[in-house]
């Protein structure tokens, strides 16, 4: 099965991703994780992409549906997998279906911004180790030290108040509309995420059966 993640920024997609993934046995394939992954290493495409990623814009097509057509082609994705940050905007999602990839379930995960705001404003990241923690629902034990390798916890430029604000800006200019494209297919399924994990991966599951 081949499955499209949406939802704002925060809206708690890559959690969800987790869940289909041990559910049904596929790769989640996260665009914005390999994006980050090529700016840390200073790669070609993550010089390109930097400067967008920081002011919380998109980066362009080309870039993206690079990294993704390798991506897919890799042999864990031949049973499916679930497309997390791709395709942002209606183009991306013309390319998709240009290049032949079959989708089968959009789900939508949809949080009202205010939520969001105060989801990701609490967040902090350690850049050794990855873990991902928030001051008010996922503390540290030590405040501002990672629990897993005891370095320093940031908060990632596009976790910052103003960025957030532009990043919500720009998924509601250009990635909202996929809702109406998916919808128009047969193909989306909207679930309202809560502020229960537990209550949302209940509803995430139920709508991958329906």
């Amino acid at each position: 099965m081949n499955i499209i993640l949406l939802g704002a920024p925060g809206a708690g997609k890559g959690t969800q991703a987790e869940v289909m993934c041990k559910e049904l046995g596929i790769p989640t394939i996260s665009t914005g994780n390999m994006l980050r992954a090529a700016v840390k290493a200073g790669t070609e495409y993550g010089l390109k992409a930097k400067a967008a990623m920081d002011a919380g814009a998109l980066v362009s097509d080309d870039i993206v549906i690079g990294i993704l057509k390798d991506r897919i082609a890799e042999p864990d994705a031949q049973n499916g997998f679930i497309l997390d940050g791709f395709p942002r905007t209606v183009p991306q999602a013309e390319a998709l279906d240009n290049m032949g990839v079959q989708i089968d379930k959009v789900i939508e995960l949809a949080v009202e911004d205010e939520k969001i705001k105060s989801r990701l404003s609490g967040r902090r990241v350690c850049l050794d180790c990855g873990a991902t923690y928030h001051v008010v629902t996922k503390a540290p034990k030590v405040e501002g030290v990672c629990d897993v390798c005891g370095k320093e916890l940031v908060i990632r430029k596009d976790d910052e108040p103003a960025t957030v604000i532009s990043r919500l800006e720009t998924y509601h200019k250009t990635t909202a509309p996929l809702v109406d494209y998916y919808s128009k297919q047969g193909k989306l399924v909207t679930v309202h995420g809560t502020d229960s994990v537990a209550e949302t991966n209940d509803l995430v599951l139920a709508a991958l059966k329906g």
